[in-house]
């Protein structure tokens, strides 16, 4: 049996153009720690290691944040598939744009003639749109006011193609594990499960402004009909209220040191 190589802090610096300090960062906060340290104390880093500072790297170059680039990895996300998904909906995203694009010109040429443009016209422009289906809309509609759902819709619209990512990608790879968590039996108090629970307050907050009023309200409105929140109409009423109780016991259970 071969050993396998190592590379020290310096060393792995120089090879990825990282510098020392971002590496001996990455190790502190627990997104890329040496596997192996020598018997004087320095940090050695293994094939394994690299592999994990490949898929860290990949996914930075995405413009993702380092603490959902933990998550992702932590969750054991396929980076791969993570990517293939995220061009995924790049090219939905683009050929919904298409459609947009053809529909706003023909609603234009209809202006610039002096004609009214016409129901279906106006019509396929808002649907074209996008956003949550007419059966979300209407569940979010009982649970948050109009300016509550323009505040939803100018935060996700600012927040460009990161909402797609947030959204489609890391906010359900969240509801997974704790999912996992819950059906293993782990108490709402564990410090994975606290984890979550902050990540998806944190990506609530980006959506929301951090209105606790909106946060409650779309909760809610997940709690009352998920099916039509998610789009898919096999969506289990069931689980999901039983997964949202889980994390709120989560959310409001007293801090332990």
């Amino acid at each position: 049996m071969t050993t396998s190589a190592t590379w020290k802090v310096g060393r792995l610096a120089e090879a990825s153009g990282l510098t020392v300090r971002t590496l001996h960062h990455w190790d502190t906060i627990g997104l890329l720690s040496p596997s192996q340290r020598t018997t004087g104390g320095h940090r050695e880093y293994t094939e394994e290691d690299l592999v994990r500072l490949y898929q860290v790297l990949a996914l930075r170059s995405l413009g993702l944040a380092l603490d959902t680039i933990a998550v992702c990895l932590d969750a054991g996300v396929d980076p791969v598939r993570l990517v293939r998904d995220h061009l995924a909906g790049v090219e939905e995203s683009i050929a919904a744009l298409g459609v947009l694009k053809e529909r706003l010109v023909r609603l234009g040429d209809e202006l610039s003639a002096d004609r009214a443009p016409t129901t279906t016209d106006l019509l396929d422009a808002l649907h074209a749109i996008g956003g949550t289906g007419p059966e979300g809309e209407h569940t979010l509609g009982r649970h948050l006011d109009a300016d509550q759902i323009h505040v939803l819709r100018t935060r996700a619209a600012a927040l460009g193609p990161a909402a797609h990512y947030l959204l489609e990608i890391e906010w359900p790879e969240l509801y997974r594990r704790a999912e996992r968590l819950r059906t293993a039996g782990t108490p709402p108090t564990d410090r994975n499960v606290r984890r979550l629970v902050a990540r998806m307050d944190e990506l609530s907050a980006l959506f929301t402004g951090g209105d606790a009023g909106i946060s409650a309200g779309v909760r809610a409105a997940w709690r009352d009909d998920p099916a039509a929140m998610s789009g898919d109409p096999a969506a289990p009423a069931g689980e999901w209220r039983a997964l949202a109780d889980y994390l709120d016991r989560a959310r409001n259970s007293p801090r332990t040191s």
